[in-house]
């Protein structure tokens, strides 16, 4: 899709996205994405510098889209469980951002605007597990993580193809999340 006029940052972004969910972040080339838009070879590194810049603002634009989601989600429900069904649902929504926000190495960590993206989102969930139905479960500081890990797992899951999910992406989401409080109640017999 050749750029023509209008935001030429925005058209970068989104072309490195369409690269991003045919190969991987990794196989990303700031050549490649500026031949897919249409532009100079220089145009890219015009607007991010170099390839870590360049998936730097696609993390950055993916957590911030996590975030909102998240808190829109606290706002509507703030139970620990509806988190990781936004989670889920956000992953498989947006792949390619997916992609690059779990990708190490590939971003610059000390980048102002990755590091305060993912600070909005970490507090969301953190702020879901201290609200956890289970008083023992809402404080303890493992909540947050083990949820974090099973519905990254879930997460990563479908988006290889290992899971399909049945009869879709929040439905199964929400069965798995559920298991969030089951565990407690179970372990607290």
């Amino acid at each position: 899709m050749p750029y023509h006029h209008g935001d030429l940052r925005r058209a970068l972004l989104d072309t490195a996205l369409a690269a991003v969910a045919e190969h991987g972040p990794a196989a990303v080339s700031l050549r490649d994405v500026a031949r897919r838009a249409g532009v100079s070879h220089a145009a890219p590194t015009h607007h991010f510098g170099d390839k870590t810049g360049l998936l730097t603002a696609l993390a950055a634009e993916g957590w911030t889209l996590l975030a909102d989601a998240l808190t829109a989600t606290a706002r509507r429900d703030p139970r620990f469980s509806e988190l990781g069904v936004t989670y889920v649902v956000f992953a498989v929504a947006h792949p390619a951002h997916f992609a690059v926000m779990r990708a190490p190495g590939m971003t610059k960590g000390s980048d102002p605007e990755l590091a305060a993206a993912q600070e909005r989102a970490s507090a969301q969930l953190q702020a879901g597990a201290a609200r956890h139905s289970d008083p023992a479960a809402a404080a303890d500081p493992l909540t947050a993580t083990a949820g974090w890990a099973m519905v990254h797992g879930l997460a990563a899951l479908i988006l290889e193809g290992s899971i399909t999910p049945e009869p879709d992406v929040e439905t199964l989401a929400r069965a798995v999340t559920n298991q969030l409080g089951a565990t407690a109640e179970i372990t607290n017999r």
